[in-house]
């Protein structure tokens, strides 16, 4: 099992960043599939969350409004589109497949700073 996140970096207030889940290693569709992050300091938190087909999605409160989760089961890929990008949106983004034997990307960094 292998997902690997990309798309983090730094972008200024109010900007966009897109960020891409990669997954291997496992029957993709069949897997709800969420984005987590973790600013220092901070305990981790949910982002996104969507269903085996997509057809649920959840947000964070924070976020609501202003993040997208997506997923492609042809490309095994999930992804986040952030707009309107706040500083306090800082911290190391995660992608997880949920439900038993969940599992953890390694995290790509999302700085928002002037």
């Amino acid at each position: 099992v292998q997902l690997v996140e990309s798309g983090g970096g730094l972008v200024q207030p109010g900007g966009s960043l897109r960020l891409s889940c990669a997954a291997s290693g496992f029957s993709f569709s069949s897997y709800d599939m969420s984005w987590h992050r973790q600013a220092p300091g901070k305990e981790r938190e949910l982002v996104a969350y969507i269903s085996t087909a997509g057809g649920y999605t959840t947000y964070g409160g924070s976020v609501k409004g202003r993040f997208t989760i997506s997923r492609d089961n042809a490309k095994n890929t999930v992804t986040l589109q952030m707009n309107s990008l706040k500083p306090e949106d800082t911290a190391v983004y995660y992608c997880r497949r949920n439900g038993n034997n969940a599992r953890w990307g390694q995290g790509t960094q999302v700085t928002v700073s002037s």
